[in-house]
């Protein structure tokens, strides 16, 4: 059985392809705060490098499941590792559950394993959830999908978390500093 765990102070930072987030999240590193990086850039970049499959371009279910493997795995890493008294705020680039959006979209099978951890492994009930900019909006090695793409992985991912009990907190399109402060202020004030 999957022991529940729940850390309050485990912000994710997600929304569609293209949106911000890696920036934002460097913004957030200069500051002082600690990031967990994005899974699945890392894997497309090292899969690439050895001519791999888990591609979202090659074997969209075997990437699905390394993906998702990983992001536990970085979850249980950061929670491990984390000093009880410490209350500051840990940012993730993605969690777990943006590999259960990506099942959804691909329509490949999020199986009981895939469920528990969802329902019983939790980050803060807030989500940051960065909108579709087409302003912003680029592809590149990594990045293929297309502009109406990213919009319905933006929507799937709010159904997704939403589905799980998540509250999503839209981040405005702002300068990105603009973004941190918007999102610092927001955990601020959830603690007077």
């Amino acid at each position: 059985m999957i022991e529940f765990k729940e850390n309050n102070n485990f912000y994710i930072i997600t929304g569609g392809p293209g949106v911000g987030k890696t920036t934002l999240l460097e913004e957030l590193k200069n500051r002082g705060y600690s990031i967990v990086p994005e899974i699945a850039r890392e894997l497309i970049k090292e899969e690439q490098s050895r001519n791999g499959n888990a591609l979202p371009w090659k074997d969209k279910n075997l990437y699905k499941e390394v993906m998702f493997n990983r992001s536990i795995n970085s979850f249980e890493q950061v929670y491990k590792t984390l000093n009880i008294s410490n209350k500051s705020p840990i940012f993730f680039d993605r969690g777990f559950l943006d590999t259960i959006c990506y099942a959804k979209l691909i329509q490949s099978e999020i199986d009981e394993q895939m469920e528990l951890y969802a329902e019983n492994w939790r980050y803060n009930e807030n989500i940051f959830m960065l909108p579709p900019w087409q302003k912003i909006y680029e592809t590149d090695t990594e990045r293929k999908q297309e502009w109406t793409e990213a919009v319905l992985t933006y929507e799937k991912m709010c159904e997704t978390y939403s589905s799980y009990g998540y509250n999503i907190v839209e981040i405005p399109k702002i300068a990105v500093r603009k973004r941190v402060d918007f999102i610092l202020k927001f955990i601020k004030e959830l603690h007077r």
